[in-house]
Order: structure tokens, then C-alpha cells, then sequence
């Protein structure tokens, strides 16, 4: 499944480019970072935020190894002479402002928070840059790829769906309307996250976890990723023995960090794992 994404994703030659397309794009933006590199050939980028070569952070750390890397400074940017400029929601208001009064493209791109979201992003970036007809195939073969998961017998079947949470450092959670939740279910599951009662900022209690536990943990963090108490969650030993107990499933947060067509991958392995839970509850009856 993960080839027709994988298929769509490669290099596009400098000649389909035409006259009125921007040749020397700027993102300051990890997730748009991330959806420039899949729609446009790397000759027409003069510029990637910081994050997109950090491979803890980016999917395409290594795509964008190679690409001028800026922190958001009005004087960087220009020193690329970029002829569009794509900013995030939450991009310095100073930066956008002033590079636009110095006569710069600069256009706001929004954060998926949604599977159609990420389908709007794609394609408000594809009209951008000039590609909409590479944006609709990334569209396409997302939407393709996400019709397969929910053909899948196992995902079909099953009166209720199998309990799942995905938790992270902190003790932080994604309920209802979160990116995360839809991975969740599209997958097949129920996330425990939407019924339950959260803390400030999406904090799932531990004693919550454990009173009514999920069928399935899944892990966006590992204790090892982080030194500091944040990670005391993940290393509570109540919270390691429900962990050993029940099946666990390792999604890193750099895979669904970010709204664009690639979180798919992480919707195939989760539905994978549904599938081997099924399969072990139907050995044991």
C-alpha cells in the first residue's frame, strides 16, 4: 500500500515548470516544509525552516538535508530572494508583515487539524506553487491508500471497534477533533481520549488510565526521548506494567506531528496491529 504514495512522491523535471510558476520558494513552516518537498522539484526551493532537516522532528529530514535551512529572520529570508513565501498560522506577525511591505509573495498557509483539512493543504499549496494537477495526485492516491485500510475485512467486521490511546510524554492525550483521533479511527479504533475527562493541555491522569484500561497502548513517545520529568509519565511503573500487559504499538510523533498525506503510513500500521489483535482474540475463544 505504501508504494502508491511512495510512487507519487518523486522528483518532477525543471521543464515542467512554466514561466508563471514561482521558481524560488521559502517555507518557514515544519509541516508545510513537508508538503513543498512532495509537491515540487527540489531546483525550485531556496529555503526550508530549520525543523524540516531535523530527523527527530521531520519525516523528511533526509529530503531536506541538502535545502538552505532559515529561522524565521526577515534578513535571511531575503538573502534568499524568494519569489513566494509560505508561512505558517503561527509565523512571527513582524516577519510576515514586514517582508510583505517590502514587496514579498507571502502567503498563510493554515494547520490540518482534519484528513480534509490535510486534502485543503495540499491543494491550496499545489495552486501556489503551480501544480495543482500534482496536487490532486497526492490527494488521490491519499484517499486511495485510506479506502484500502477501511475495505480491509478485519475493519469492517467487529460490532465494536477495540479501545485504544495514544500517549505521549507529559501524560498528554488527543481527544475528539484531534488529528491523532482521526488516525485512531480511521484505523478502526475507539479512542479512550474522547470519553475521558482531560487535564489542562490534553493531560490524560494515569489513575484514569489504569482504572479502565485500553486494549491497545499506543506509544508516540519512548522514556528514552526525553531526560526530564516530562517522561516521568511513560517510566511510572504502573503505567510500564499496563504497557508489558496488553498489546503496545510504537508510532513516533514525528509521524502524525504534521497534517499532510504521509500520516497514512501511520493509519496502515495501526490498522495492521487491529488486524493482529482481532486474529488473537479469535485463537483464544
Amino acid at each position: 500500500m505504501a508504494a502508491g504514495l511512495l510512487a507519487l512522491t518523486g522528483g518532477f523535471a525543471v521543464s515542467q515548470a512554466d514561466a508563471g510558476q514561482p521558481r524560488r520558494i521559502v517555507s518557514l513552516n515544519l509541516c508545510v516544509d513537508q508538503v513543498l518537498l512532495d509537491l515540487v522539484p527540489r531546483e525550485r526551493i531556496a529555503g526550508l525552516s530549520f525543523l524540516a532537516a531535523d530527523p527527530s522532528m521531520s519525516l523528511m529530514a533526509r529530503e531536506a538535508e541538502e535545502l538552505p535551512a532559515v529561522r524565521g529572520s526577515a534578513e535571511e529570508i531575503l538573502a534568499l530572494d524568494p519569489d513566494l513565501i509560505l508561512a505558517g498560522e503561527y509565523t512571527t506577525a513582524a516577519t510576515v508583515d514586514l517582508l510583505r511591505r517590502l514587496g514579498r509573495r507571502v502567503e498563510i498557509v493554515p494547520m490540518a487539524s482534519s484528513f480534509d483539512g490535510i486534502r485543503k493543504v495540499v491543494t491550496l499549496v499545489g495552486g501556489l506553487t503551480g501544480v495543482p494537477e500534482r496536487a490532486a495526485e497526492l490527494v488521490k492516491a491519499f484517499d486511495e491508500r485510506l479506502a484500502e485500510v477501511k475495505a480491509s475485512a478485519v475493519v469492517r467486521s467487529a460490532a465494536l471497534p477495540p479501545r485504544a490511546v495514544a500517549m505521549q510524554v507529559n501524560s498528554l492525550a488527543s481527544g475528539e477533533g484531534s488529528l491523532v483521533d482521526e488516525v485512531l479511527r480511521e484505523a478502526g479504533f475507539e479512542n479512550v481520549a474522547r470519553s475521558r475527562k482531560l487535564g489542562p493541555a490534553g493531560q490524560l491522569p494515569l489513575e484514569s488510565l489504569i482504572a479502565d484500561p485500553p486494549d491497545v497502548i499506543v506509544r508516540a513517545n519512548s522514556s528514552a526521548d526525553f531526560r526530564t520529568v516530562l517522561a516521568d509519565n511513560l517510566r511510572h511503573p504502573a503505567f510500564r506494567a499496563l504497557d508489558e500487559s496488553r498489546p503496545s504499538v510504537n508510532i513516533p510523533m514525528k509521524e502524525w506531528l504534521c497534517g499532510t498525506p504521509r500520516i497514512v503510513d501511520a493509519v496502515e500500521r495501526l490498522a495492521v496491529a487491529r488486524e493482529q489483535l482481532h486474529h488473537r482474540a479469535e485463537a483464544g475463544r
